[in-house]
């Protein structure tokens, strides 16, 4: 009969072509994890390793950068050679990204790969440009720079011909504190937020962190009180804190809470706030410095305070 007629099986295809028509497509992994939504909730463990490696190398790699350019001997490298502190830069700017890249490898959560690439390609620019700027604008300090001045009102320059040669720092002033820094630290802070929004599970026992994570948060939010106060990116921070913790708000709404990677990054972030407001709050009353800080936004950076007062605090010691 008609009705009983069974269904003939599609002839198989011969290696090479194309499946018959209305046969079922097997489903082809996407080359980018675009079909890993499975692993939306997966619980991801915390990444010691990478969390303590990339603490480690910003202090020692960043911070650590005009501290080692200043303490070894002059003659180790002379001032028309790259300093220490410039050798310290180039690791950073390899070592950085890749850290960054294996977190978002790492996150349990597929991620647009495409704005990731994007920002560490800018992210490597700009800390290129910043390398370049900040060598010279820190060797001047041998030449008694001081970089609580701004660039005209620094003796050794205010008094140089042809005056346009004062053009010209202060160009270099501009990549190194402004498009150095924007380039550098925009697609920073926008790696960091996007890993932070697959740090949720749906699981609230795993909304917890481990000793060595508590360990790890007082460094690490110390280091990003140095970037954002040394980094003049109050603004940036705030506002990849602010979506932080919008994020947050939305997801609770969806019973989703923060894994023990995205407690950590948010309580770096908030920490930092609170060693923000304590840094400006001290140096509030400088005269000096809010002269070189005049917006509204007042907070004065570390190496400015430096040059300002324990220069001259090493000064009157050697007096005596």
């Amino acid at each position: 009969m008609q009705g009983s007629a069974r269904r003939r099986p599609f002839p198989a295809a011969a290696p090479g072509s194309a499946p018959p028509a209305g046969a079922p497509c097997p489903s082809v992994p996407s080359r980018h994890g675009a079909g890993k939504a499975e692993d939306t909730f997966k619980t991801s463990p915390f990444h010691l390793d990478l969390w303590f490696y990339f603490t480690l190398q910003n202090w020692v790699l960043d911070f650590g950068r005009p501290i080692a350019m200043i303490i070894l001997p002059l003659e180790w490298f002379p001032l028309n050679k790259p300093s220490a502190g410039d050798y310290f830069h180039m690791a950073y700017n390899v070592i950085t990204p890749f850290l960054l890249l294996k977190l978002i490898e790492r996150s349990p959560k597929t991620l647009p790969r495409s704005m990731v690439y994007v920002s560490i390609i800018t992210f490597v620019m700009g800390a290129s440009i910043h390398l370049v700027g900040d060598s010279v604008n820190h060797r001047l300090i041998f030449s008694g720079y001081q970089h609580h001045l701004s660039v005209r009102e620094n003796p050794i320059i205010r008094n140089l011909k042809p005056e346009t040669l004062i053009d010209s720092f202060e160009l270099l002033y501009y990549y190194d504190e402004y498009l150095g820094h924007s380039m550098w630290y925009i697609p920073f802070f926008l790696i960091l937020f996007i890993y932070f929004t697959g740090c949720f599970t749906p699981a609230a026992g795993q909304s917890r962190m481990p000793l060595a994570a508590l360990l790890l948060v007082g460094p690490s939010s110390l280091y990003y009180w140095y970037l954002v106060t040394e980094g003049q990116i109050f603004i940036l921070y705030i506002f990849t804190f602010f979506a932080m913790m919008a994020l947050v708000m939305h997801q609770r709404r969806k019973g989703l809470v923060l894994d023990s990677n995205g407690l950590f990054l948010f309580l770096s972030f908030t920490i930092t706030l609170l060693l923000i407001a304590a840094w400006v709050g001290w140096l509030w009353n400088d005269k000096i410095l809010r002269k070189k800080y005049p917006g509204v936004i007042y907070i004065p950076e570390p190496w400015a305070f430096y040059t300002l007062h324990m220069n001259n605090l090493h000064a009157a010691k050697g007096s005596f």
